[in-house]
C-alpha cells in the first residue's frame, strides 16, 4: 500500500490530475495552485491540501488522489494474457490496472478509468486497434493517454507504421513482462 504523501512534485500532480506537467507549472506560476519553490532551484512543490482545494474549485475528479499510481488499462481478448499482465503489473509494478476484453469495453472503460497507458491488442474480435486509437485521440479527457499496440503479427515495418499513425509504442507478442513494464515506464516518463 503506497504511503500518502503530504508534499507533491509537479510530475506527481500531473499524474493525479491527468494533465501534462507543463500545465501544472502554469497553474503554479499563475498563482492558481498554491505551493512553494525549493530554495536555489526552479523545482516546485505542492502541498496535498492545496491540491485538493484546487481540484475541488476547478471540478477536477478526485479519483486520482486515491492512489496517485500509474493507471494502466489492458485491452486483449485473450484472457490468459490479460490475467497474467494484470497480476504482474498490479503486484510487481504497483500500477492501478483495469482490463477490457473488447474494443467496446475499452471505450467505456477508458471514459471512467482515464488510464495513463492503454495496452491495446491490435486484433480484437469486435474492432481493429486503430479504431480504438481514433476513439481515444478524439476524446479531450484522454488526450494524455499513451496507447501501446500489442500484436504477435507485427513486422518491423508495420510496427514503425503504427508509430507514424499515432501509437506511442508497440510490443511484439510473445513478450517478457519486464518489456511491458519498460514500455509503460517509458510512456509515462516525465520530460521537462
Amino acid at each position: 500500500m503506497p504511503r500518502h504523501k503530504d508534499i507533491l512534485t509537479t510530475g506527481e500532480v500531473a499524474k493525479i490530475c491527468n494533465v501534462a506537467p507543463r500545465t501544472v507549472s502554469k497553474w503554479f506560476d499563475s498563482g492558481q495552485l498554491r505551493g512553494y519553490r525549493i530554495p536555489g532551484s526552479k523545482d516546485r512543490r505542492i502541498p496535498m491540501n492545496a491540491l485538493m482545494k484546487f481540484m475541488k474549485e476547478h471540478n477536477i475528479p478526485l479519483e486520482g488522489l486515491e492512489t496517485g499510481r500509474t493507471r494502466v488499462m489492458i485491452v486483449d481478448d485473450e484472457s490468459e494474457i490479460v490475467d497474467v499482465l494484470q497480476k504482474v503489473l498490479s503486484e510487481q509494478a504497483n500500477y492501478e490496472v483495469e482490463t477490457a476484453h473488447s474494443g467496446f469495453e475499452a471505450g467505456a472503460g477508458c471514459e471512467k478509468f482515464r488510464p495513463h497507458v492503454l495496452l491495446l491488442d491490435m486484433h480484437l474480435g469486435d474492432v481493429h486497434g486503430e479504431q480504438v486509437l481514433k476513439l481515444v485521440r478524439s476524446n479531450n479527457e484522454l488526450q494524455f493517454t499513451k496507447v501501446i499496440a500489442m500484436s504477435g503479427k507485427l513486422t518491423d515495418g508495420q510496427a514503425q507504421h503504427l508509430l507514424h499513425n499515432g501509437f506511442d509504442g508497440y510490443l511484439k507478442k510473445p513478450f517478457h513482462v519486464r518489456q511491458v513494464i519498460e514500455v509503460v515506464e517509458e510512456a509515462t516518463a516525465i520530460v521537462y
